[in-house]
């Protein structure tokens, strides 16, 4: 009886393996950070939208300095481009551009650091973008009162190419502040998706462990409480 106990534990410990074989469990915690995965195509989205929130801001600055310019024009009236005095057109094309980058960084490099960098300067385009349109309608809003007074002291024909300027002007920067809006928003929800759906959230006390046979065949997943702890 004894030799065959101890044949017994001899067959245990071949079956087992070496250490460090296939034989020796894995724990696979799921209580890391996990982007997402490469099989959505999330890397190629996210410079997509990053290169469009470059050119973005990059057509906002542009479209602010030529305002501008026509704003310090003789016989233009700054009601005209009220956006210009806001500053939008600068601190709006900045981060928008910004954001852009970070974007097609994260996508480049898709680790949790530039990630969250990106997120962040998404959520941040997201608000400006939200303050960009309200400063834009205003201005939108007070062209026509602008244009009656205009033609009180200035020929009227004058005054209604200013106020066309300005409406087509304006309208390309509300346009273009939708689609940034759009973009950010949508870079954001993608993310939170990804990082902040409760699957995620996996107890670290409970891993899984995966054991092979000898023959590398047969799998069992058994369930793994960390000590102390009793379900």
């Amino acid at each position: 009886m004894a030799s065959q106990e101890v044949d017994n534990a001899e067959l245990g410990t071949a079956s087992a393996g070496a250490p460090g074989s296939q034989g020796e469990p894995e724990v696979v915690n799921n209580s890391v950070y996990r982007p997402i995965h490469k099989s959505q195509n999330y890397q190629e989205e996210l410079q997509a939208l990053g290169t469009i929130q470059i050119l973005n801001g990059a057509i906002i600055l542009a479209l602010g300095a030529f305002m501008s310019i026509l704003q310090n024009l003789p016989l233009v009236s700054t009601h005209f481009f009220l956006i210009v005095s806001t500053g939008y057109p600068l601190w709006g094309g900045i981060a928008f551009i910004v954001s852009g980058v970070l974007s097609v960084i994260a996508g480049k490099k898709p680790t949790k650091e530039w990630i969250e960098r990106s997120f962040g300067m998404n959520i941040a385009s997201t608000t400006i973008a939200l303050v960009g349109l309200v400063f834009l309608s205003m201005n939108l809003a007070v062209n026509n009162p602008s244009l009656k007074n205009c033609q009180s002291f200035q020929p009227p024909d004058l005054c209604i190419y200013k106020e066309a300027s300005s409406n087509g002007l304006v309208s390309i920067m509300l346009i273009l502040t939708l689609l940034e809006l759009c973009t950010a928003s949508s870079i954001s929800v993608k993310w939170c998706k990804a990082n902040c759906s409760p699957l995620r959230k996996v107890n670290p006390q409970k891993q899984i462990i995966t054991t092979w046979s000898s023959k590398g065949s047969d799998r069992k997943h058994e369930p793994w409480e960390a000590p102390g702890k009793h379900v």
